[in-house]
C-alpha cells in the first residue's frame, strides 16, 4: 500500500546525481542527515531503553497498581498496535522487574521478577501461561488474544488496555515528532511533522503504528532540507 505523504522537495539521490552521468557532486564526507540536523533516520528500528523514551504513552496508573501482588494488566492488539511501547514505559519505573518477548516458536526461560512483563504471551501454550500465572507476581503482558479468563481463574484482578484505541491524530503527531527529536544531531530546528500529515497517516494506516514507522522512514531517507513534513 503506496505511503499517503509525499515531499515535493528533491530527493538526497535527486539531488546528488551529476548531469550526463558524472559522478555525484557530494562528497564522500558528508555526515548522512547532517542537512537534517538529524544524526541518524528517526524512523529506523529503535532499541527497548529508546523506545521507552520516545513513548507517549500514559502508565502511571497502572505503575501504582503493579505494586500490588494479584493484579495483571494485559495490553490487546495485533502487531504494531503500542503493545509492546506500554510494556517497556512500565520497565523503565521498576529495577526489580523482567521483560521477556515470546518470539515466533520460541519457548524461553521466563525468569523471576516483579513485575514480571511478557510481550506476545498468546505464543506461549496454555500449560505454560498457567505456570507463570501461579507465581503470583504483579503482570503486565502483550497480547493478541484476551486472556483475562485464564487470568482471573488463577485469582488475579484483570485490567485490560487496548493501546490503538487511545490513538488519535494529536498523539500520533506528538509521538512522531518525539522521535524526530530524539535523533536530534545539535541545536536548531529539525524537520516536523504537522497535525495533517499525522492525520493523514492514521486515515490512510488506521492503528498500525509500524506501517505508518516504515512510510515516515522511506520519507525521511529522501527528504532534501529541514521543512515541515
Amino acid at each position: 500500500m503506496p505511503c499517503p505523504v509525499e515531499t515535493t522537495v528533491e530527493s538526497r539521490a535527486d539531488r546528488r546525481r551529476a548531469p550526463h552521468g558524472q559522478p555525484p557532486v557530494d562528497g564522500p564526507l558528508r555526515l548522512p542527515f547532517a542537512e537534517l540536523n538529524l544524526r541518524r533516520n528517526p524512523f529506523g528500528e529503535l532499541e527497548a531503553a529508546e523506545r521507552a523514551a520516545v513513548a507517549v504513552v500514559e502508565v502511571d496508573r497502572l505503575v501504582r497498581r503493579l505494586e500490588q501482588p494479584g493484579y495483571a494488566v494485559q495490553f490487546i492488539g495485533e502487531k504494531g498496535r503500542g503493545k509492546t511501547t506500554h510494556l517497556l514505559a512500565i520497565w523503565r519505573h521498576f529495577p526489580q522487574a523482567v521483560y521477556v518477548h515470546v518470539g515466533e516458536h520460541e519457548r524461553p526461560r521466563i525468569p523471576h521478577g516483579r513485575p514480571l512483563l511478557i510481550d506476545e504471551i498468546q505464543r506461549l501454550s496454555r500449560w505454560h501461561r498457567r505456570r507463570i500465572f501461579r507465581r503470583r507476581v504483579p503482570l503486565a503482558i502483550g497480547t493478541h488474544e484476551d486472556l483475562g479468563g485464564e487470568l482471573r481463574r488463577a485469582g488475579f484482578e484483570v485490567q485490560t488496555v487496548r493501546p490503538a484505541e487511545a490513538l488519535d491524530g494529536k498523539r500520533l503527531c506528538r509521538m512522531l515528532n518525539r522521535r524526530v527529536e530524539r535523533a536530534r544531531r545539535g541545536p536548531g530546528p529539525l524537520p516536523q511533522i504537522s497535525l495533517q500529515t499525522a492525520q493523514a497517516m492514521l486515515d490512510h494506516s488506521g492503528d498500525d503504528l509500524r506501517a505508518i514507522e516504515f512510510c515516515l522512514y522511506d520519507l525521511f531517507q529522501d527528504l532534501a532540507g529541514i521543512q515541515d513534513v
